[in-house]
């Protein structure tokens, strides 16, 4: 009798053992779903204990002669140094194209007439977490009856601002004058990361991407927003794919042109070494395998080439942000460059770095005032330090799935390729996924309305099929 007992408490504890394991196991999965949203505090010294001013207040981009003279007598002063010949852009921005930038700059190039062209839109500033953040926010001219407008947070990167919205604004918030029909129309917001433009820049230190999408998220419960989707690139990319952590049932659908996989494991290492001679075993296309190989090539040695900035900006930003911040013409020659080589990579071989093909003068010259007026470039540059310091595949974010409907637009000149297969490991419910026809880094300034119909056909799916009520 005492051994049958002595075995019905063993089998009592093995139970109890099993049931704790499988709580722990289910409840620990549930609780890893979702990203904690970070409530920070960034602004100057200790956090008051009063309550923060919530008011949303107009704001315009200004501008003074002191500024604009400022400007003009340190592109007067600016010292060139002769590039070597035949070196196109291969070693940088070429020198002798800078200097007829910096001649447009000073002699064309209006400022004032541009700052007419940012106000054209109403844009606003808020406090949050104790920082000013400024953002765009447009909505619809006009809706069809019974039809109501879909919010849409549109985030940039670096060295990007706003502004690189200005040309697809008006396709999503009045699709049908552009013969993109009337079924989805957008309300856009599109926010400055703090730290670049026009949003105050962080006083502590830590400000990561699940800061800054712990921001937009409250900026948009803050307008009303409750359910939305969310569309970025560059580190817009990683903060719209943190915010879908963070509130996967706020965010109806989350829309990339440009995905990265920090997380790779075995059958990666395996795709890479052998998917160019089995590309159906690894879930390869033909696209996937045109773009990817070979790897030394298309990956790995394009990385080692294009990623300087990165390094040095993820170690010791403020160093060399110092200069920029002095010098418009080394703040020009330093951003420009990234709009050659990241629009297209063959653009390196041509002396003036194909940089007009794409986009005007106008439009460039506004992108790096944006920077000059508001002193952001070392601030911006530091975003890296932040989110990279600690390693790559560390943090949280980066071990957790995305299981908010996702869609992404690949563009064939985006510096690296991340295709379907590797990409579904961490989104795991893409509802569409496209091979885009032309287009590089910068989606929404260089190709506007290849992407704008990409979102509005993924849009029209995620609506269609209630997607996000699936989750």
């Amino acid at each position: 009798e005492f051994c049958s007992s002595l075995a019905g408490i063993m089998l009592l504890e093995v139970f109890l053992v099993l049931g704790t394991l499988l709580v722990y196991f289910l409840f620990s999965k549930r609780k890893e779903e979702t990203l904690p949203f970070k409530d920070g505090w960034w602004g100057k010294g200790q956090k008051p204990l009063t309550q923060e001013d919530t008011s949303v207040r107009p704001f315009k981009v200004e501008t003074t002669e002191e500024e604009l003279s400022d400007l003009f007598r340190r592109l007067d002063q600016a010292r060139f140094t002769e590039p070597l010949e035949n070196s196109c852009f291969h070693y940088g921005t070429n020198l002798v194209h800078l200097r007829k930038v910096v001649s447009y700059w000073k002699n064309q190039f209006n400022w004032k007439k541009q700052v007419e062209v940012l106000n054209k839109y109403p844009q606003f500033k808020t406090k949050i977490q104790g920082i000013d953040v400024h953002f765009v926010h447009v909505k619809p001219p006009c809706l069809p009856e019974g039809q109501a407008a879909k919010p849409l947070l549109m985030v940039h990167g670096w060295p990007g601002s706003f502004y690189e919205f200005y040309k697809i604004i008006p396709l999503l918030t009045d699709p049908a004058s552009h013969g993109l029909g009337d079924e989805h129309i957008f309300e856009v917001i599109c926010p400055s990361i703090p730290g670049y433009g026009f949003s105050e820049a962080p006083h502590k230190k830590d400000f990561d991407s699940v800061s800054a999408a712990s921001v937009f998220y409250e900026l948009m419960l803050r307008l009303g927003f409750n359910e939305f989707y969310t569309q970025g690139g560059d580190w817009g990319w990683l903060i719209c794919t943190n915010l879908a952590q963070i509130a996967p049932n706020h965010v109806k659908g989350l829309h990339l042109n440009m995905a990265s996989v920090s997380k790779l494991g075995l059958p990666h290492l395996l795709s890479v070494l052998l998917g160019r001679y089995f590309p159906g075993l690894f879930g390869f296309q033909d696209e996937d395998v045109r773009r990817m190989f070979p790897f030394l090539k298309k990956g790995l040695y394009r990385i080692l080439s294009e990623s300087g900035y990165a390094h040095i900006q993820a170690t010791k930003p403020d160093t060399v942000g110092c200069g920029l911040n002095d010098s418009p013409v080394g703040l020009a020659a330093y951003i420009l460059e990234k709009f050659s080589s990241w629009t297209d990579l063959e653009f390196q071989n041509l002396e003036d770095g194909g940089l007009e093909r794409k986009f005007s003068l106008d439009e460039l010259l506004t992108n790096i005032m944006i920077y000059w007026v508001s002193g952001c470039i070392v601030s911006s540059m530091r975003f890296y330090k932040e989110n990279l310091q600690k390693g790559i595949g560390t943090q949280k974010h980066e071990k957790l799935p995305v299981q908010v409907p996702t869609g992404i637009a690949s563009f064939p000149n985006e510096i690296l390729h991340t295709p379907q297969a590797w990409a579904k490991k961490k989104y795991t419910n893409i509802v569409s996924f496209h091979f885009m026809p032309r287009g590089g880094h910068f989606a929404a300034f260089e190709e506007p309305e290849l992407l704008a119909k990409d979102i509005l056909q993924f849009v029209g799916k995620v609506e269609k099929e209630q997607l996000w009520k699936k989750k």
